[in-house]
């Protein structure tokens, strides 16, 4: 296979713009996904009234729907009762109501993990609900939740890709306009290769770097 290097170098800077738009959506994406994620734990695990069903039903639509179908209703559904959003404020919120799930169930998994006896010890101390999660309960919960937090973040920055069908200009728009102009398809497409490594391989490294230490720290066993 002989590539064409000069058509790599020409739509290189486009491929640049492309990635720090992918990183960015990513980024607050993934930032907002955790708030969400994160409130949607502790509702989960006190169970609270009302808002635990609401949560519940959100995950179930979250997971069980395809990001795409999300973005469409997003940016072709919500003009039709007068609610115009740009391109990147639906690939962000479609990205958080996405993830938002994801880190729910993540979260509550480290939360559930921490033993119920030291809870009680701590509420018998007289530390109330709330302080027993933030001196608690939610330390050991984090350490816990880290692996399935990482595993998520690179989840959804693949998933990324799939703000193209809304026109938003990342990696996977550029690389399919490029195919579709100059049928460069194999020069596009390892470029594409390349950007997305240079983007998850530093975080997925990280990950692991994150897991080892906190299973040679006792913590996820």
């Amino acid at each position: 296979m002989r590539l064409n290097l000069e058509f790599m170098a020409k739509y290189l800077p486009m491929y640049i713009d492309a990635a720090k738009l992918t990183v960015e959506i990513a980024f607050w994406g993934i930032v907002f996904s955790l708030i969400v994620g994160f409130l949607c734990a502790i509702v989960r695990y006190y169970r609270t009234p009302i808002l635990h069903r609401i949560v519940a039903v959100y995950i179930e639509i979250s997971r069980n729907t395809p990001l795409l179908v999300q973005l469409f209703f997003l940016y072709f559904g919500l003009p039709k009762i007068g609610i115009v959003l740009s391109t990147e404020a639906c690939a962000i919120i479609g990205i958080t109501f996405l993830g938002g799930s994801y880190m729910a169930e993540s979260i509550r998994s480290g939360f559930e993990a921490v033993d119920k006896v030291q809870v009680e010890s701590a509420q018998s101390l007289g530390l109330g609900r709330w302080l027993t999660m933030k001196e608690v309960v939610f330390p050991q919960a984090l350490a816990v939740s880290v692996p399935g937090i990482c595993a998520n973040v690179i989840f959804l920055i693949k998933e990324t890709s799939v703000v193209s069908g809304i026109a938003l200009a990342d990696l996977m728009y550029v690389t399919k306009d490029l195919i579709g102009l100059y049928y460069e398809t194999d020069e596009a497409l390892i470029m594409l290769v390349i950007f997305y490594l240079i983007i998850l391989l530093p975080i997925s490294v990280v990950a692991s770097i994150l897991e080892r230490r906190l299973r040679h720290a006792g913590f996820g066993n």
